[in-house]
């Protein structure tokens, strides 16, 4: 018998939906269940085939405890290694290679030294930085982000350059990014799960939360549609990601992409809505099924996108 587990924290619909559906399907050989961790045992696992990640990049234990079960054999989707190493900036850089349309977006350092560090641990850092150029290359209004966060904490619009300063010392020691605005038209979200199933959703950004989801909006243009499920399709690819959200802002008929390392997103009924709510349950547990009956135990099952497959080849 082959056990596909979800591991979560604070979500209450999707994991018991992923759960039952899996097991609805009364596939052979295979159920579902929430993961259950009572001890971890170096290179000692291999209890389960699959484990559906929903909440490691929170946890620190979870994710040791991932990675020593890929090493045993199980399928963590996603990738416990490659999402402990990636980061938004790198992303955006990635998806610069790949030919999708971006906001132009530079790193700061840290507003304050990071603990246990001096003026002398950045002797390599020019002071001033070059601000002029900088601004120059974003321009105001501009978004300041973590470059390696998520969520939308610690956001911030910029309306120019004494703001600038003003908002980077709050900030403290996290690395920001500085990200030019992207005035749109239209936004979407899109889910992308196995890499090949995509669901394009509007978006309002701008509304809370619970209300970010647009039910019956306008219809948008196939061409466009065509073209963000195309752009989905690619970053997914490229970073490796199987179970994934990317956004798109639409200025003048062009989709940029905002944000696409999101391998937890929000699959709350609450929030999502009915519709995107059953094609994500859906997706998954087919996704998780698929995956569950590849698995070789004692093998590594992972998964990773064509960027470390291409590294690993020298292409």
């Amino acid at each position: 018998m082959k056990k596909i587990g979800i591991l979560f924290g604070m979500e209450d619909s999707f994991p018991k939906a992923f759960i039952d559906r899996v097991n609805s399907k009364n596939t052979k050989g295979i159920i579902a269940e929430a993961v259950t961790i009572d001890k971890v045992v170096q290179n000692k696992d291999g209890e389960y085939a699959v484990i559906i990640d929903r909440i490691s990049q929170d946890v620190p234990f979870y994710r040791a405890y991932l990675k020593n079960a890929a090493l045993t054999g199980t399928n963590v989707i996603n990738n416990p290694f490659w999402w402990s190493a990636d980061d938004k900036f790198f992303n955006n850089a990635l998806a610069d290679t790949l030919g999708v349309p971006l906001p132009n977006t530079v790193l700061l350092p840290s507003a304050q030294h990071p603990t246990d560090t001096s003026e002398k641990s950045f002797r390599n850092l020019k002071f001033p930085m070059d601000w002029e150029a900088i601004f120059d290359y974003i321009k105001f209004p501009a978004y300041m982000k973590p470059y390696a966060g998520g969520g939308w904490k610690n956001v911030y619009r910029l309306e120019n350059k004494e703001d600038f300063w003003e908002k980077h010392q709050e900030t403290n020691q996290l690395v920001m990014m500085l990200q030019e605005e992207i005035v749109f038209t239209e936004y979407f979200r899109v889910y992308c799960l196995g890499r090949k199933a995509v669901r394009i959703m509007q978006y309002e950004p701008r509304n809370q939360p619970h209300l970010r989801y647009v039910i019956d909006g306008p219809p948008s243009d196939k061409k466009l549609l065509a073209t963000v499920k195309e752009y989905t399709l690619k970053l997914c690819e490229g970073l490796g990601y199987d179970f994934n959200t990317v956004e798109f802002a639409v200025r003048d008929g062009i989709p940029y992409a905002i944000d696409f390392g999101n391998p937890a997103p929000d699959a709350e009924l609450t929030s999502v809505g009915a519709e995107n709510f059953e094609w994500v349950v859906e997706e998954s547990a087919k996704m998780a099924i698929a995956a569950a009956k590849k698995q070789k135990p004692g093998k590594i099952n992972l998964t990773w996108g064509t960027f470390m497959k291409n590294a690993v080849i020298g292409k």
